[in-house]
């Protein structure tokens, strides 16, 4: 089921990426980083991961730290390789700022805007749009008609308008992946 997950993400944010003007070279950086963006989850306890039922506060904002936990992470990674990656750099990007929002009211750092890096703001919708489609252990997935409904909902707030508009210009793409990259339940 993850590895299915790892596989829509990166294609949405493929897809994303060349419309939103990235060149050949952003785009592949893009596909391979992109699959690390909740790395730091590792960091976070099952008892939280797991729990079929809404997060307490205090688990939410223990939740929050995978973002922090991720970049630290990948930084570590390339002090043990002694050089900066770019393949790594762009992932320490996305898995850092991925849940700012466009009106600044997301973590961890309340970013706004362009302040968002772009690929944070590609995997942002390509992220949400996974969430609501897929099952989680706490809750069912939704049609795709219905995933696209709120995130318009999101446009100027939580998302960069361009970039959404370029998923409603891809949303029957975005369809094709999640069909070709379904989650099999038992």
């Amino acid at each position: 089921m993850l590895f299915r997950s790892i596989k829509r993400i990166s294609h949405y944010s493929a897809l994303l990426g060349k419309l939103s003007g990235m060149d050949e070279e952003q785009e592949r950086l893009l596909l391979y980083s992109s699959p690390l963006h909740d790395i730091g989850k590792i960091g976070i306890p099952d008892a939280i991961l797991l729990k079929p039922a809404k997060l307490t506060l205090e688990e939410f904002e223990r939740m929050k730290t995978h973002a922090t936990l991720g970049k630290d992470a990948i930084e570590e990674a390339e002090k043990q390789l002694g050089m900066e990656v770019p393949f790594l750099n762009i992932a320490k990007e996305i898995a850092y700022t991925h849940h700012e929002k466009w009106d600044g009211s997301g973590y961890p750092l309340g970013l706004k805007g362009d302040e968002i890096p772009i690929s944070a703001r590609l995997m942002c919708v390509a992220d949400v749009y996974d969430a609501l489609i897929s099952k989680r252990v706490y809750k069912e997935g939704m049609q795709h008609e219905k995933a696209v409904e709120i995130m318009k909902e999101g446009r100027g707030t939580h998302f960069d308008p361009d970039i959404l508009d370029a998923f409603l210009q891809l949303e029957k793409e975005f369809e094709e992946v999640a069909e070709n990259f379904t989650d099999i339940h038992p």
